[in-house]
């Protein structure tokens, strides 16, 4: 029997929901600090820190939490009882037992929406928390709202070397990670429980030929490339790494990159640097630096600055994947979706998301062909709505199991 057995799913959320608006609140004292730890951990600016816990918070309402809950499961009820399934045959979603998050080392809280779905699904959750203890900071706001947390919801400082936890405990494990740190991860689980990976990804943007119809819709869509770009240090599945830029509109590829650094620029403004490392420093200065030496031999061209703060690479060799560096772009000039296509493809990127201006079917079909999760708008790439699949994987249906039940007579639904 979990801690939140017992308690009605609409409790439940009200709860998680009425934490999360006093974490929106800039001024909360506990994400002040939290705020401060985060900074200090990843080595990001504050404005950045503070995008990201807004992004987080503001997306818990009541109302979005259920929504996605009904998408998976159907009616919010199967958490509290019986619901039907047509016929006589009933089912009733059950917690999957105990629950382990195991937090990523870059994306800001990453861990606290499988987290928090688990909680709903009734489970009891230990999260792996990083040296900042966000997490676990956010766990004492819930058990504030609700008693019953405290027995359900746990973090544990964890830096990413130890195995203090032991995974052969829990019935379903969240991971995030690269192959090597997923498959280590594996070995330590029971057979029986179930393994969510989120593997390393990249996202893309699109830009139709149509999308450049003038300067001021170039404008508009290069200010939401640069956002996408500069947020994170372009280090989350959901940055912007790479971009396509059809010809044959109004604005070509060459003229739109010099109108996306002007604007990146501005986001640098917005969002600055935080301590970057000097290797990370180095290796972008170095990619800088190659690609003015090639585009003074007539190969692509490269906007940045003294500081080397980003790069925008404008056609680089076709034959090399995207650098995947801090606050580094990697822009092609194409004639249609299947060139992006095509470079995808050959360099074996999976996808997270794609940013696209100007949506055709067949730009469309592209993004489905390289099975990114979601399209968005630029801009949009680093704030995924609730009701979105992460990684393609659903939100909350992997945190419970079925039973199923062809009588009605003697069922007790808590109704």
């Amino acid at each position: 029997m979990t801690a939140l057995a017992h308690i009605p799913i609409a409790r439940i959320v009200g709860a998680i929901a009425d934490a999360a608006e006093r974490w929106a609140d800039a001024d909360f004292p506990a994400r002040v600090r939290a705020q401060a730890l985060i900074v200090q951990r990843t080595g990001y600016s504050l404005p950045v820190v503070e995008y990201a816990l807004d992004q987080l918070f503001s997306s818990l309402q009541p109302a979005a939490i259920l929504a996605t809950i009904e998408r998976e499961l159907g009616q919010v009820a199967v958490l509290d009882g019986y619901a039907s399934q047509g016929g006589d045959v009933r089912a009733r979603a059950l917690p999957a037992g105990h629950a382990c998050i195991v937090s990523s080392r870059t994306t800001i809280g990453v861990a606290l929406w499988p987290a928090l779905f688990a909680l709903c699904a009734k489970c009891d959750v230990l999260v792996k928390d990083r040296e900042d203890g966000f997490i676990r900071a956010f766990f004492a706001t819930l058990a504030e709202e609700l008693d019953e947390f405290a027995g359900a919801a746990h973090a544990q400082q964890w830096s990413g070397d130890d195995d203090a936890v032991d995974l052969q405990a829990f019935d379903a494990v969240v991971a995030f990670g690269n192959d090597a740190t997923l498959a280590r991860i594996a070995k330590q689980l029971s057979p029986s429980a179930r393994y969510i990976t989120y593997g390393n990804k990249a996202s893309a943007g699109y830009i139709s030929a149509f999308a450049l119809r003038d300067q001021r819709a170039a404008a508009a869509i290069a200010a939401g490339a640069a956002r996408d770009l500069v947020l994170y240090d372009t280090e989350g599945c959901l940055s912007l790494h790479m971009l396509f830029i059809e010809r044959g509109g109004a604005i070509a590829p060459q003229a739109f990159a010099r109108i996306l650094a002007a604007e990146i620029e501005r986001a640098t403004v917005e969002f600055p640097l935080g301590t970057r490392d000097a290797g990370a420093g180095a290796a972008v200065a170095n990619a800088r630096d190659l690609a003015a030496f090639r585009a003074a031999g007539g190969s692509g061209s490269v906007y940045s600055n003294p500081q080397a703060s980003f790069v925008l690479l404008l056609d680089p060799s076709a034959n090399e994947a995207p650098p995947m560096l801090p606050r580094t772009l990697a822009a092609y000039s194409v004639d249609g979706p299947d060139d992006a296509q095509a470079y995808v493809r050959k360099h074996g990127i999976p996808l997270e998301a794609i940013a696209v201006a100007g949506t055709t079917p067949a730009i469309a079909s592209m993004a489905q062909v390289l099975g990114a999760s979601r399209i968005a708008r630029f801009g949009e790439l680093q704030r995924p709505p609730l009701l979105a699949y992460h990684g393609g994987r659903p939100r909350i249906a992997e945190f419970v199991r079925w039973i199923t039940d062809e009588t009605h007579e003697g069922s007790d639904d808590g109704r």
